[in-house]
């Protein structure tokens, strides 16, 4: 379900938003880090709207700490808990992980969502196109490692299990239920100061998304994801200035749980749902108000 991991990405990391503006003594950089408790205990609660899933509510829980004390090297890894309900009858749970290991040789994620999504798409009829609703109940898992390479390079394999049931409005299409097995090769350029709130560096991806048959797929597909992030201090370091881009390719037969939708944290103002397909494009910047 793309809108929905477009929102819990968006929950998950939302934190690394608040260095574009702040005094630094706010700001969790490498250097203050250092000097705070070896654990943090952070509750940030959630609020958004958009005119597809109306209001969204709920709270993210997260705990921040370092798995070795005395590794001085890597970030302290992340664990937490998102719970989102929205005014459309949407409604999900997601627990999520991030592990940073041997003085950041070895980068470690796990991410487990379930819940149901509410939302509309566009079809064109036989004589004009309309907008149709469709509820699906969404599981999704997704664990996987990066290891460093010279050059902050890093190299990594993920593996992610996707469930769906889907109904459409009217029987537009008939119900259908779809489970996969992904597997994502990556590699990343990563130069940032600081992992969740740079405000210097870049962050390079490229990542090939597999679903052969042979891994339990009804059907072939594959895609392939870029980002190119770069980050420009500004104000003394006191602000940030952030420049995206993402392209996201489509190859076989892409489900229409994971189409690209346009709108989310990437091309904002599209939330109706009309506008998906097998790839997007988008070029983005950030600046501080």
């Amino acid at each position: 379900m793309k809108r929905i991991l477009l929102v819990s990405s968006i929950l998950i990391f939302s934190t690394s938003l608040l260095f574009a503006q702040g005094e630094k003594k706010d700001s969790l950089s490498t250097s203050s880090l250092k000097e705070e408790k070896s654990t943090q205990l952070k509750v940030m609660p959630f609020l958004s709207y958009n005119r597809n899933l109306k209001f969204l509510f709920g709270a993210i829980p997260m705990l921040m700490y370092k798995l070795d004390k005395q590794d001085n090297i890597s970030p302290k890894s992340l664990s937490g808990i998102a719970g989102v309900y929205t005014t459309n009858g949407s409604h999900f749970i997601s627990v999520f992980n991030r592990f940073f290991l041997k003085e950041d040789k070895w980068r470690i994620i796990f991410f487990g969502l379930t819940g149901n999504h509410t939302s509309q798409f566009f079809m064109d009829d036989f004589q004009s196109g309309s907008f149709y609703d469709y509820n699906s109940n969404t599981t999704i898992v997704t664990t996987g490692f990066k290891r460093r390479l010279p050059r902050n390079i890093f190299v990594g394999l993920n593996y992610t299990y996707s469930h769906y049931y889907t109904v459409y409005q009217d029987d537009v299409l008939p119900d259908e239920t779809t489970s996969t097995n992904a597997l994502e090769y990556n590699i990343t350029i990563d130069t940032r100061n600081d992992v969740y709130y740079p405000n210097k560096g870049k962050q390079v991806r490229v990542k090939w998304v597999s679903l052969p048959e042979w891994f339990g797929n009804d059907v072939t597909a594959d895609k392939i994801k870029t980002e190119y992030n770069q980050y420009f201090s500004a104000r003394d370091g006191e602000d940030v200035i952030a420049a995206r881009y993402a392209g996201n390719f489509g190859l076989g037969n892409i489900v229409f749980e994971q189409q690209e939708v346009l709108g989310g944290k990437d091309i904002r103002g599209y939330s109706e749902g009309k506008y998906r397909g097998d790839g997007s494009i988008c070029l983005s910047g950030r600046v501080p108000l």
